[in-house]
């Protein structure tokens, strides 16, 4: 079992749509703004960790992302950097599954990590089959002297996997072949609840591995998830309503960071 005050919390600040995806309605300054703004109402409400992601670019791509992607994401990890410091960890994520982009986005603005939905195998997606690139990811990282940490999913949520679907499996596969730090696991989609078997089975894989939870946390659910996992990433429900379109509400970061000190 972990102790309770060892579980990292981590807030998630949803990008609304870049310049250039379908739905944008905003000027890249505004959406700077925006994800200050998200970061400010995460640090106020006692998180030290976030992760910036482009969830609004949907439709995503399969493959890579248009160049301007990264280098916003560059831009608004680094207002965060030069804002908090080192009050504040930063992530990068880059949808739908550009590690590239991502790691290089990362080191540029002196991120700790990035999540990658599928580092290893294969996975079956609304983007079609979306396939790992471990040995170029790490290669490049490795290229770029950089020390981002890589925190990738297994049995990735909104997929089905093509190939093996034992997720202790899989989990292993990903972080002693696919050369992860750490692995998330996750409910079936945005919001929904990580199933408490799948946590327990892959941190009994994995103890010397930080194991996330990537869905479905809430006061409710955090007790139960801190025993058996390092670090939870908690996206939904700190929007107001618990709506992704709604900014982050600061009394819900207090109700999380709350209730894991309870």
């Amino acid at each position: 079992m972990r102790e309770k005050n060892e579980l990292s919390v981590v807030g998630v600040i949803h990008l609304p749509a870049l310049p250039g995806a379908p739905r944008c309605t905003a000027p890249f300054p505004q959406i700077l703004e925006r994800a200050l703004r998200d970061a400010e109402a995460l640090v106020n409400g006692g998180l030290e960790t976030c992760i910036v992601e482009n969830l609004g670019d949907v439709p995503f791509r399969r493959g890579r992302v248009s160049p301007h992607v990264p280098a916003m994401l560059a831009v608004i990890g680094t207002e965060l950097s030069n804002r908090w410091g080192e009050d504040l960890k930063i992530g990068i994520n880059v949808l739908r599954n550009d590690g590239h982009s991502a790691i290089g986005a990362a080191t540029a603005c002196r991120a700790q990590f990035v999540r990658i939905n599928v580092l290893t195998g294969s996975a079956w997606t609304d983007q079609g089959l979306i396939e790992g690139e471990a040995a170029s990811l790490l290669r490049y990282r490795e290229s770029l002297g950089s020390n981002v940490q890589i925190m990738a999913d297994v049995c990735v949520k909104h997929a089905v996997p093509a190939g093996d679907s034992n997720i202790v499996r899989v989990a292993v596969d990903t972080v002693e072949r696919g050369g992860a730090d750490g692995v998330i696991v996750t409910g079936d989609g945005t919001g929904l609840p990580t199933r408490m078997s799948d946590l327990t089975a892959v941190r009994s894989a994995l103890p010397n591995h930080p194991v996330w939870v990537g869905s479905g946390v809430t006061p409710e659910s955090i007790s139960e998830i801190q025993q058996n996992a390092d670090g939870v990433i908690v996206g939904t429900y700190l929007h107001q309503g618990g709506d992704l379109r709604a900014p982050i509400d600061e009394d819900r970061v207090r109700s999380i960071v709350s209730a894991l000190r309870s």
